[in-house]
């Protein structure tokens, strides 16, 4: 399990790692912290962002320190537990993201869709309510996918073409049909794949149809704007996450596949709080508050 065995370019991994990592945990932390500073902002949709900036921490946090202290070794070993944890806890994490991001287009449905009753429906127990349940899932699949790996009969001494206990790479390494392993994988995709982008999709075809219905051109904007930058995240999310299903199921070269998962794992989390910060003006205004406050 490894990036590369090249010695020139393992000072240049370790900086490019590194400073993403880097930049990844301070940029969410940043919007939690100015979420959570302003008290404008203690709304539905800036608490779901939230919950997604912590878990996008904690997602990238499951790979890039292990890949870290592999590089500074010189070591690319994982013990048994060690891939099962890992394997987990992305599986945990990730899927807190697919969820989470479909809570908030339901958000954004209920506002553009139904505002008068906004208040009332997206109470703050609700809230709290669809962030729980969005962890109770993300674990049942996470311990899902434990189940099956467990099964496994042999699971010592092999090669993982990636840098993390990547799901799809461990469960390519049971040959045999196993008919409980299908049923679970199955199952598992159709609720935590198809569900997620079945409300997303079916939320902002709402969302759509009733901003065509707004007279002004004004204010289509203003409604569009209120979901483009969550928008932009499905959209990325998604679409590294389908490339790297893709690539892992498909592709015969294991260093394509390897680019999709850093896409996934890694980019993705870093770009969120960017995209956030950029698009938002109320994001903007309490990041400058933040930083006018300390400085």
């Amino acid at each position: 399990m490894g990036l590369s065995e090249n010695p020139e370019l393992q000072p240049i991994l370790f900086g490019l790692f590194l400073s993403m990592y880097l930049v990844t945990v301070l940029g969410n932390l940043l919007l939690i912290l100015a979420v959570s500073s302003n008290s404008h902002l203690h709304t539905p949709m800036y608490f779901f962002l939230s919950n997604l900036s912590l878990a996008d921490i904690c997602f990238i946090s499951t790979t890039v320190p292990k890949m870290i202290a592999d590089i500074l070794t010189h070591k690319s070993v994982v013990s048994y537990v060690g891939c099962l944890t890992q394997m987990s806890l992305l599986i945990l994490f990730g899927c807190m993201d697919y969820l989470l991001l479909t809570v908030m287009a339901y958000d954004r449905f209920v506002a553009i869709c139904q505002p008068l009753q906004y208040s009332f429906i997206m109470s703050p127990c609700f809230c709290i309510f669809l962030v729980f349940v969005s962890f109770l899932f993300s674990l049942t699949d996470s311990q899902l996918h434990n189940l099956i790996v467990l099964k496994f009969t042999y699971f010592q001494d092999v090669s993982i073409s990636s840098f993390c206990c990547e799901p799809a790479q461990i469960l390519k390494m049971d040959c045999t049909e196993n008919f409980t392993k299908n049923i679970i994988t199955y199952f598992v995709g159709a609720i935590f794949g198809f569900f997620p982008i079945s409300v997303i999709l079916l939320s902002y075809y709402k969302i759509i149809s009733s901003i065509l219905r707004i007279p002004s051109s004004g204010g289509k904007y203003k409604a569009f704007s209120t979901c483009g930058s969550h928008l932009s995240v499905v959209c990325l999310f998604y679409g590294t996450s389908i490339g790297m299903y893709l690539e892992s199921t498909l592709a015969r070269s294991p260093r394509k596949s390897m680019v999709s998962s850093i896409m996934y794992t890694i980019v993705t989390p870093m770009l969120n709080p960017f995209i956030y910060s950029l698009r938002n003006k109320d994001i903007k205004n309490a990041l400058r508050r933040l930083y006018s406050r300390n400085f």
